[in-house]
């Protein structure tokens, strides 16, 4: 009995770690951390020892000031170099796949372009570790752009964006506002999966924002969802955090286009805080409203029919069973 239920710990404990990236081994034992954060550190700072004034070192000519000696030590000992040090080779680097980035994604024309264009950029580090492209999915034509952070594992593995636990959660809140995968446009600000499910470094968004903000010129959304705290403080150019941002519609602007956009939590967030649901639900709600809005603005634009009452009725309706069905979700 208890072999059998340590056997089911232990799977899952694996599981878990397949999920959160952890799929290497790094060594053949483990280490104890906490046991190693217990011993007192060492000193980091070793006692000067003066070398002699006949050294090579010392007879070699110095910088500017260098003749200011105290107790025979040349000033080089004290003084900092002040010329600004030489540009790396992973800075340049950096800046010339930058350059790439911004000339494809200029260059792309449609949103089949645009994913060629990505297969075909070698200037970021995580197409090599990562096993698929994920560029897309949803209706290109959707009123709604959603916009997430990376691809996690089990997106990594299917090409697609939200189709793992988070997807099934995204896809309970479209549900719930009468909204589904036919009706939005997702992608996210990395196409690529970070190793080990981290979060995407703030060199790595800048050397693809060419390509998300290319992505959203070509698909015209009316709004923007910003998923997460990564997704909403890279395209509103902004550090502040996404408790502080989600709820409030913001102006996005790309290029010459401003895009209303709303952040909101992501989905693998509130998996793991229940607890604000309940706030993501107003978030869906204050969507759900601007979509009406603009429904209602266009429905007025065109003749009257006999159906636009109907029409409007049905609306409503799906509202009221949205709401009762993700207040009841919200409550869990």
């Amino acid at each position: 009995m208890n072999e059998a239920l340590n056997r089911k710990a232990w799977l899952e404990v694996l599981h878990w770690h397949r999920e959160v990236g952890l799929e290497e081994a790094i060594s053949e034992m483990p280490r104890n951390r906490f046991q190693e954060a217990k011993q007192p550190p060492q000193p980091s700072w070793r006692p000067f020892a003066p070398q002699p004034l006949d050294t090579p070192e010392k007879a070699k000519p110095t910088t500017k000031g260098a003749g200011n000696a105290i107790d025979g030590h040349s000033a080089l000992a004290t003084r900092q170099n002040t010329e600004p040090a030489p540009r790396r080779e992973t800075d340049i680097a950096l800046i010339s796949a930058r350059s790439q980035a911004q000339n494809l994604a200029r260059g792309a024309s449609s949103l089949e372009e645009l994913r060629s264009a990505l297969q075909g950029f070698d200037g970021c580090d995580l197409k090599r570790a990562a096993r698929s492209l994920v560029f897309a999915d949803g209706n290109p034509q959707a009123r709604v752009m959603l916009i997430g952070e990376a691809p996690g594992a089990e997106e990594d593995r299917q090409g697609l964006p939200f189709v793992g636990r988070s997807g099934k959660l995204l896809d309970a809140m479209l549900a719930a506002i009468g909204l589904n995968r036919d009706s939005v446009y997702i992608t996210n600000i990395l196409p690529w999966r970070p190793h080990g499910n981290r979060n995407p470094s703030t060199s790595e968004i800048e050397l693809l924002r060419p390509f998300v903000e290319r992505h959203v010129q070509l698909a015209k959304p009316e709004m923007l969802l910003l998923v997460g705290g990564v997704a909403a403080k890279a395209l509103l150019q902004t550090g502040i955090g996404i408790l502080k941002l989600r709820g409030n519609w913001a102006q996005c602007h790309i290029g010459e286009g401003i895009f209303p956009a709303l952040p909101t939590f992501h989905p693998a967030y509130l998996l793991r805080r229940p607890q604000h649901k309940a706030l993501a639900w107003r978030d869906f709600l204050s969507l759900k409203r601007r979509l009406d809005a603009g429904a209602k603005l266009e429905s007025e634009a065109r003749p009257q029919s006999g159906e636009t009452g109907e029409g409007r009725g049905g609306e409503k309706s799906v509202e009221g069973s949205a709401g009762e069905n993700v207040g009841a979700r919200a409550e869990e």
